[in-house]
């Protein structure tokens, strides 16, 4: 019972090594650390013990990582949709100790994590892939591979060292030869990335206007927030005016700067259609957007030209769940009348970014930075820069606006794009081609960032390889499942019992938080 307890602890502090690799720190070395601690607990286990540990294990990770989410809600969010997700992470350990015994068990395992996020980000209620470990890496050995392989190969990367780790210390006597493999490691630091300017820069402006306060009323001033980035836009035109700024080709305001919808509101559109005069740059505004067809919501970015007034528009995919939509709404009103908070937004259908001065925008609001398939279906549509309209003030304080900014840092990697994130709070940036910040603002601050940056159209590997690198590695992970089950099955219609390390995965029975055999 006490071997049992103690190895418990371990799985928790294995997933907490996990966190503690996710900004606002820099510590992304101890993700192997933390994956390296389930290989140990995972080998040899039954697959309900592996099951039990990695829900242990995601818990450790997943409970400290999503505290953002209860921030102004409570626990009601917090916790269910951390144990949503360690369950999760559960069946996929629960896969890796059936392979554990395996020949190369460490391949085959960090395919299967690889498979794990694959199906995280599709279930339930479309997703959820805040967790995948490439973004706890926008800095380290680890980051040029999401140019090749985009977030998936990252994830893989990492869980493979951490579980090679375990293997090392369970067969310590082939550990001197192989102690060539961190010199390998440090190949990966090679520069994949492409940075120079293919299609020529741009000079992009930032605004960050800040909101009255944070929390989940903070748009019950609509009209502040709106005529906070309508000044700070002014400001910078006047700081243009004065030879003390340069003067940008395009301008990015955040998600839900102006809630206001500026065509039902004519004093909204002459404040945005002020500020573009003034700053003389088309302006990308966040805007919620009532549509005539439906009377329903639509989390929109108007591009608004300064001389022609609102020229195109985008239309947020991949809205949030519990947040801009509810599904089974009456089923969870049930539980707490939060509910009711959320929204009726409608999704778009169109990746199309904006034709903005010199440069093809890929346009990906908020949330839709952590969806793989959105931010590539958005530079598909011919994009040479990535701007990621953000609104984190119902969030507080909290890291999530710094895992967020790691998103961006990673896909810019991915795409080999600069990407430009402004935020209504805080933290907005910079991002250049290799994932490096070089600005930022403070939360809950008027800023505006204004950066010359290189457009880029050449598409790296990651780009044209799209999915397939996530479908081809977990589908081995599956097939070594189904290897191990076979083995099994056949060593059970014999009769027998193999030897430890036979592959069977069953040199052990009991130990683990699922319970005895």
């Amino acid at each position: 019972m006490r071997g049992t307890l103690l190895r418990i602890v371990l799985a928790a502090v294995g997933g907490g090594l996990v966190f503690l690799s996710f900004p606002p720190r820099t510590a992304w070395w101890l993700a192997p650390i933390g994956f390296a601690v389930l290989g140990v607990l995972l080998h040899g286990r039954r697959m309900r013990a592996g099951f039990g540990f990695g829900v242990v294990w995601g818990l450790g990770f997943m409970v400290p990582l999503l505290r953002w989410t209860g921030e102004f809600v409570g626990l009601v969010a917090w916790l269910p949709l951390a144990l949503l997700c360690a369950v999760m992470i559960g069946l996929g350990t629960m896969l890796m100790a059936r392979v554990s015994t395996l020949p190369g068990a460490p391949l085959w395992m960090a395919l299967l994590w690889v498979g794990d996020e694959c199906l995280r980000g599709v279930v339930p209620f479309g997703g959820f892939p805040w967790g995948k470990i490439a973004f706890g890496q926008p800095e380290g050995w680890y980051l040029p591979l999401a140019s090749l392989g985009g977030a998936p190969l990252v994830g893989f990367a990492v869980a493979l060292t951490g579980f090679s780790l375990a293997w090392l210390g369970r067969n310590w006597k082939l550990a001197l030869p192989l102690a060539v493999l961190p010199l390998a490691g440090a190949l990966v630091t090679v520069p994949f990335v492409g940075t120079a300017p293919d299609r020529g820069t741009v000079v992009v402006a930032a605004i960050q206007g800040n909101v009255p306060r944070a929390g989940l009323d903070f748009n019950a001033q609509r009209r502040a927030v709106l005529d906070n980035h309508v000044d700070r836009t002014l400001e910078l035109a006047q700081a243009v005016a004065d030879g003390t700024q340069r003067q940008p080709d395009i301008v990015i305001w955040p998600e839900n700067s102006s809630d206001i919808d500026p065509f039902r509101n004519a004093d909204a559109a002459a404040q945005i259609d002020r500020a573009a005069k003034r700053i003389k740059a088309p302006i990308a505004v966040g805007a919620v957007v009532v549509d005539r067809s439906d009377n329903l919501p639509r989390n929109t970015v108007v591009l608004w030209d300064p001389e022609k007034g609102p020229v195109d528009s985008y239309t947020k995919r991949q809205l949030q769940p519990f947040g801009e939509t509810m599904p089974m709404r009456s089923f969870f009103r049930i539980f707490s009348e939060t509910v009711d908070r959320a929204g009726t937004f409608q999704p778009g259908t169109d990746p199309e970014g904006f034709a903005m001065g010199p440069a093809k925008v890929a346009i990906d609001t908020c949330y839709e930075v952590a969806f793989d398939g959105v931010v590539r279906d958005s530079v598909l549509a011919g994009a040479d820069l990535i701007a990621i309209p953000t609104n984190n003030a119902t969030f507080g304080f909290t890291e999530m606006t710094y895992q967020q900014l790691a998103m961006s840092r990673v896909r810019a990697v991915e795409h080999g794009k600069a990407v430009v994130v402004a935020a209504t709070s805080g933290v907005s940036a910079i991002v250049q081609p290799d994932g490096a910040v070089t600005a930022r603002t403070g939360m809950f601050t008027p800023d505006a960032l204004v950066a010359e940056l290189p457009l880029r159209g050449e598409a790296t590997l990651a780009t044209r390889f799209g999915a397939w690198p996530e479908w081809v590695m977990t589908a081995l992970g599956l097939l070594a499942v189904a290897f191990g089950l076979t083995v099994q099955r056949t060593v059970q219609r014999r009769g027998s019992r193999p030897a430890p390390g036979a592959g069977t995965g069953e040199e052990e029975t009991d130990g683990g938080p699922a319970g005895a055999a």
